[in-house]
């Protein structure tokens, strides 16, 4: 299956958060706290649609062996480490969104964060990631980072996180053949990872220790 245009369809919305963050950061400079061995965002729990985990599989799967490995062996931490906090909330929790609200808030390392605290795929981060520094508003929610100088409650302009995951879902139902009921579905950078292009498409699950 040839994709590449569908591909490059999303590298235009990543090009997009970057125009917007960069326009952030020129009128709001002294807000922006984005810098070198910040890894704030690198923490924070998320899900990407399917067309964003295989366009992050394909550039992980041309990384050099000796990346790879450890950044598999994280994936595997992040997991385990996620699956204890769905037990933990969903066990205090009756009401399934409240429990992932609260999962949301929790921090896990991302697996692509190195040691010396530095992405290893920065160039093919995802789009939450390009934005995390900014105001951001999805449906009708504002969020901004809390180590930059942007306060809640006073006006700024905010990058519509929203609309771009919407342009995801129509970019994923397109790669998915109209299937619109998995275009809906959401997987962790660390299965992303993991998981080989084919099998990302067709929804098969990966085990922890796959082969990198």
């Amino acid at each position: 299956m040839n994709f590449t245009h569908i591909l490059k369809k999303y590298e235009l919305q990543a090009a997009r958060a970057d125009d917007a963050f960069e326009k952030m950061q020129e009128s709001y400079g002294t807000y922006v706290k984005c810098l070198p061995g910040c890894s704030d965002c690198c923490h924070a729990i998320f899900g990407l649609f399917l067309v964003e985990a295989v366009y992050l599989q394909i550039h992980f799967s041309q990384l050099e062996r000796r990346k790879r490995r450890p950044a598999i062996l994280r994936a595997d931490k992040m997991e385990r480490n996620f699956e204890k906090l769905e037990k933990k909330f969903h066990k205090q929790n009756s009401c399934t969104q409240l429990s992932n609200e609260l999962i949301a808030r929790e921090r896990i390392r991302c697996p692509l964060l190195d040691d010396t605290q530095k992405c290893i795929l920065y160039h093919y981060r995802p789009i939450t990631c390009r934005v995390y520094g900014i105001p951001t508003v999805v449906q009708g929610k504002a969020h901004v980072c809390g180590i930059s100088g942007f306060k809640k409650g006073e006006p700024y302009p905010a990058f519509d996180l929203g609309e771009v995951q919407r342009e995801l879902y129509k970019l994923t139902r397109e790669l998915l053949d109209g299937n619109a009921e998995k275009a809906s579905l959401l997987i962790s950078v660390s299965k992303a990872i993991k998981t080989p292009v084919e099998a990302i498409i067709s929804g098969r699950p990966v085990e922890s220790g796959a082969s990198c």
